[in-house]
C-alpha cells in the first residue's frame, strides 16, 4: 500500500494521465544512459524507444528528455517520472511473486493461427514466459495462408486468428458471429538495392529505373502494391513473384527489384546489400485479431492471450489497437 501511495503522489503532482507501459521506456534510458543503449537493452529499435518517449513527454506536459549532441540526460522532470517508474516496477514485480505464489487460475488450451512475421516477432519472444506465468495455460500455433486458417477458425479448429491488412484498402467482410479486433498498425518500409540514389527531393521510387517485385496476390502486401500503382507510385508491371520475405530481400539484395515490406517482418533478415527506405505515401500495415463469438463458453484462456498478444506488442515499442 505504501508503495502505491508514493507511486500515486508522483502521478497528482504531475497531473498527467499516461500509459504506464511506457515508463519502462524512461527508466531505460534513465539506467543505460541514453537512447542507443536503452533500445539495445529492450532489443527494440531506438526509433521505437524514440517515439514511445516522445508519447510520454505529449501525455505528461513536460520535457523528460535533455536532448544535446553530447548524448541525452534527464530533465528535472524526468528524473521524477523516472523515479516512480521504479517504485511502479517494484510494486509490479512483488504482485507478479504474490500471483505466482497463489498458483494461476486460468488453465486451457489456445490454438492461435496466423503468419510467420507476427508468430517470430511478437509471440515466440514471450512463449516461454507466458508458460512460466501461467503453467495452465497451453499456446498452440498454426502457420497458413489465411483463406485456410478462417476455415479452421470456422469450424472451431482454432480459437484465434491473427490476419494482417492493408490499412489503406478497405475493410474485410466476416460471417455471422466473427469479430474482429485491431492489435496495431505498423509501417511498411520499401526495400531498394544498397547505394541506389536518394535525389534532393527525396526519394521517388518511380525513378530508379528499378522494377517492382511481385508478390503473393492473397497477402497484404498486393493490397499495398495496388493501391502504389493506383497512386502512381509503383509501375503497373512486376517482375518475379515471391511468398515469403526472406525471398524478397534476397531479390532486393541481387538487384532484382524494389518493393515494399512490412518494419515488423525485417529485423534479422536485414543485409548490408539492402537499404530501408521510409517514404511518404507507404502507408501502413495492419494486424488484426479475429474470433468467432460462441455463447455459453469459458473465454477466459483465449482473452489472457489476447492480453498476452497486447502486452507483447507494447513490449515492442508500437501503440496496441484497440
Amino acid at each position: 500500500m505504501a508503495i502505491a501511495l508514493r507511486c500515486t503522489r508522483y502521478l497528482v503532482l504531475l497531473n498527467m494521465e499516461i500509459d504506464p507501459r511506457r515508463l519502462r521506456f524512461l527508466l531505460a534510458v534513465a539506467r543505460f544512459g541514453g537512447v542507443l543503449a536503452a533500445a539495445d537493452e529492450l532489443r527494440v529499435t531506438p526509433s521505437a524507444v524514440s517515439q514511445q518517449l516522445s508519447r510520454l513527454e505529449h501525455e505528461t506536459g513536460r520535457i523528460l528528455l535533455d536532448r544535446t549532441p553530447r548524448g541525452t540526460s534527464l530533465t528535472s522532470a524526468g528524473l521524477a517520472l523516472a523515479e516512480a517508474a521504479e517504485e511502479v516496477e517494484r510494486a509490479l514485480s512483488e504482485a507478479r511473486t504474490r500471483i505466482a505464489e497463489q498458483g494461476d487460475d486460468v488453465t486451457g488450451r489456445v490454438v492461435l493461427g496466423g503468419f510467420s512475421s507476427f508468430f517470430r516477432a511478437i509471440l515466440l519472444p514471450h512463449l516461454q514466459q507466458w508458460r512460466r506465468d501461467h503453467p495452465g495455460l497451453e499456446v498452440g500455433v498454426v502457420e497458413d495462408e489465411l483463406p485456410v486458417l478462417m476455415r479452421q477458425l470456422r469450424r472451431g479448429e482454432l480459437d484465434l486468428v491473427v490476419a494482417e491488412l492493408d490499412a489503406g484498402e478497405g475493410g474485410t467482410s466476416l460471417p455471422a458471429g466473427m469479430v474482429e479486433e485491431p492489435l496495431l498498425d505498423e509501417p511498411w518500409k520499401l526495400l531498394v538495392p544498397q547505394g541506389t540514389l536518394v535525389g534532393p527531393e527525396g526519394f521517388d521510387p518511380r525513378r530508379t529505373g528499378l522494377p517492382w517485385l511481385g508478390v503473393d496476390p492473397d497477402s497484404a502486401g498486393a493490397a499495398a502494391l495496388a493501391r502504389l500503382q493506383r497512386a502512381e507510385v509503383a509501375e503497373s508491371q512486376t517482375v518475379h513473384q515471391y511468398y515469403e520475405i526472406v525471398t524478397a530481400v534476397a531479390l532486393v539484395a541481387a538487384g532484382e527489384g524494389i518493393t515494399v515490406v512490412p518494419a515488423l517482418a525485417l529485423p534479422g533478415l536485414v543485409t548490408d546489400d539492402v537499404d530501408v527506405l521510409d517514404v511518404p505515401g507507404l502507408g501502413t500495415r495492419r494486424i488484426v485479431l479475429r474470433r468467432v463469438v460462441r455463447r455459453r463458453q469459458d473465454t477466459s484462456a483465449s482473452d489472457t492471450v489476447v492480453r498476452l498478444l497486447r502486452d507483447a506488442i507494447v513490449d515492442l515499442g508500437y501503440d496496441t489497437q484497440g
